[in-house]
């Protein structure tokens, strides 16, 4: 008889994907509802973003999500999730700098959300905080190249790593990184070719959003691809529906419905 327990993907089920070649799909969720969908969608890794900043606050970028509030979304998406591993965004301000407070900032999201792991961005510069975070037993998934949290300091959202020192430094952190335990490492916006060198020299997955198709995985927003969001259209996003119309159709015609005495109908009432 055929078990119908669903195998639970882990960091060390992500390494055998990347050994064996399998592609590794990731998707953002933030919600209950949401994350029900993806996960029995299949999904192999959730991301509980810090673009919830944008996508469900309406913030203009990452920087202004707080810590309660990731351990919020986190803990909603962990009540609905049975087969991904669910990793959530360490917001900014919680890590950078201090190695002490990363550390208990990403306690508290381990323990307050049940979530499986964290991300952090950065190379060299969070190499302290990423060592003391994996010191006690809590896995974390690097991110390099485009890094939302440094609006600021880059000034756009252009391609990363163009340029050959930008390029050999990441390449240097994505060793870095590897080779301090991080399980996987997020490539964001940047030329393919590099995206593929990274891929071959390290041990761990790379999962890319706009990096080309020579890594090991994919992941983009949920409400991107899904056409909620129809104001961002970067090269690196397909969208695979266009929800955006079709619930401000459904909410038109509910709103028509109410106000021609539609609805309810004489079914629809006790």
């Amino acid at each position: 008889m055929k078990s119908s327990v669903i195998p639970k993907i882990t960091t060390h089920v992500l390494q055998e994907m990347k050994l064996r070649q399998k592609k590794i799909s990731m998707l953002t969720a933030y919600d209950y509802s949401m994350a029900r969908i993806v996960d029995s969608a299949g999904i192999d890794v959730i991301l509980v973003g810090d673009s919830a900043a944008n996508v469900m606050a309406g913030h203009k970028t990452t920087l202004p999500i707080t810590l309660n509030e990731m351990i919020y979304h986190a803990s909603s998406v962990m009540r609905a999730v049975e087969r991904a591993l669910v990793v959530v965004d360490m917001p900014f301000g919680t890590y950078q700098g201090n190695s002490r407070e990363a550390l208990l900032s990403a306690i508290r999201i381990m323990k307050e959300s049940n979530a499986n792991a964290v991300k952090l961005e950065g190379g060299r510069e969070i190499l302290e905080s990423i060592d003391r975070i994996l010191s006690a037993g809590i896995p974390v998934m690097g991110h390099l190249g485009l890094t939302p949290q440094s609006i600021n300091k880059f000034g756009t959202y252009v391609v990363r790593a163009t340029q050959e020192d930008e390029a050999g430094k990441l390449v240097e952190d994505a060793r870095l990184l590897a080779g301090a335990g991080c399980f996987a490492l997020v490539l964001e916006k940047i030329p393919a070719v590099l995206a593929e060198k990274v891929t071959r020299e390290i041990n761990i997955p790379t999962i890319g959003i706009g990096a080309g198709s020579k890594v090991d995985g994919q992941v983009l927003v949920l409400h991107d691809m899904l056409g909620i969001n129809h104001d961002f259209s970067p090269r690196f996003l397909r969208r695979y529906h266009n929800l955006y119309e079709e619930i401000k159709g459904s909410v038109e015609a509910y709103i028509s419905d109410v106000k021609n005495l539609e609805f309810p109908n004489e079914r629809e009432q006790y």
